[in-house]
């Protein structure tokens, strides 16, 4: 019985528990706004571009 009350009360994974859920998020809403993501990307390559062939 006291290896269980142990057992759950032990917090060590709970780092990488919350690490593997921000990254899961994060994913997701690359995935949700991958349209919106790649349009702001090209405009800001395209501007970059146009400054540099001024030069």
């Amino acid at each position: 019985m006291n290896y269980l009350k142990k057992f759950w009360q032990n917090e060590d994974g709970m780092g990488v528990i919350e690490v593997v859920l921000i990254i899961v998020v994060l994913v997701g809403l690359v995935l949700i706004f991958k349209s919106q993501i790649t349009g702001i990307l090209s405009d800001i390559f395209d501007d970059i571009e146009t400054a540099i062939s001024k030069f």
